[in-house]
């Protein structure tokens, strides 16, 4: 099981840092809009996870193999799919040292389909209406949230800004207004982004330490605080259009430390683990 964890990730590491040292991710920074401009499931019709439509990098139908034959469709000779990742739970069971009775925890598993673009496939025709992206509240995610802010005593203020940011120091997270979001989807992930900077407090998880813009530690949080963003709006099915706040030159400052630390994305996604299931309240 460990094996096939380290190889999700080393795939999905490989994977990104030859799309950026191809220049593939110039427009990682652009909004992908649900549905209507990014990629999504042909079956399901619903868009794909920041992450997998970074590593996909096509807007328009996906589907697997299964599900392309399931619609009478034939992949085309010679045609290479991608892989999207997506969680699994795995249920373990643990004595409670409380009341010594025996719970069962459903454990987030980082897992991977291969998957073809409808441009591959024969015998299906397009879809006519691209599905629209329906917003709403999801209210498991934000009982979730209110949970781990109370919990931990931290401060979430709203106000008319620019910027969305945590500060260590107050141990409050700073957010525009709601109104300001186009949707509860990017207010959700900028919220999510956040809340993983919060887990790395001293008195939580010890992540966060002072570091300069551009530096290797600061990258590295970034791209924890981002990847656990995009794991927990998997976890929570949430439909989403992109709002990664990097922009492509500074995807380039993390090239630089990819190329001399192959293992970053791995350990960066490691930690982002550990702070999404520090905000989910599992204990291991």
């Amino acid at each position: 099981m460990k094996t096939e964890k380290k190889d999700t990730y080393e795939k999905v590491t490989n994977t990104i840092i030859e799309m950026i040292e191809n220049g593939e991710l110039t427009s990682w920074s652009k909004g992908w809009g649900g549905a209507s401009s990014g990629a999504f499931n042909r079956v399901t019709k619903k868009p794909y996870s920041i992450l997998n439509q970074i590593l996909l990098n096509r807007s328009g139908e996906w589907a697997t193999f299964k599900q392309w034959s399931e619609l009478g469709g034939k992949i085309k000779k010679g045609a290479k799919s991608k892989y999207i990742v997506f969680f699994k739970f795995i249920e373990k069971e643990k004595v409670n040292e409380e009341t010594g009775e025996k719970e069962v925890q459903k454990i987030p598993f980082l897992n991977y389909y291969n998957v073809f673009h409808i441009s591959q496939v024969e015998n299906v025709t397009p879809l006519e209406e691209v599905p629209k992206n329906e917003f709403e509240v999801n209210e498991e995610l934000e009982t979730v949230l209110n949970d781990y802010y109370t919990r931990e005593n931290i401060k979430v203020k709203h106000k008319l800004s620019n910027e969305a940011f945590y500060t260590q120091g107050e141990d409050a997270i700073y957010l525009p207004l709601q109104e300001q979001f186009k949707n509860y989807e990017t207010y959700a992930e900028t919220k999510l982004h956040e809340t993983v900077h919060s887990s790395g407090h001293q008195k939580r998880l010890n992540r966060l330490s002072c570091a300069k813009f551009g530096s290797e530690k600061y990258s590295k949080e970034e791209l924890i605080a981002e990847m656990g963003a995009s794991f927990l709006m998997n976890i929570f099915d949430i439909d989403t259009e992109e709002t990664i706040k990097n922009n492509a030159s500074y995807l380039k400052s993390w090239l630089e430390v990819l190329k001399n630390d192959t293992k970053m994305i791995v350990s960066a996604a490691t930690k982002a683990e550990k702070a999404v299931k520090y905000i989910l309240n599992i204990q291991e």
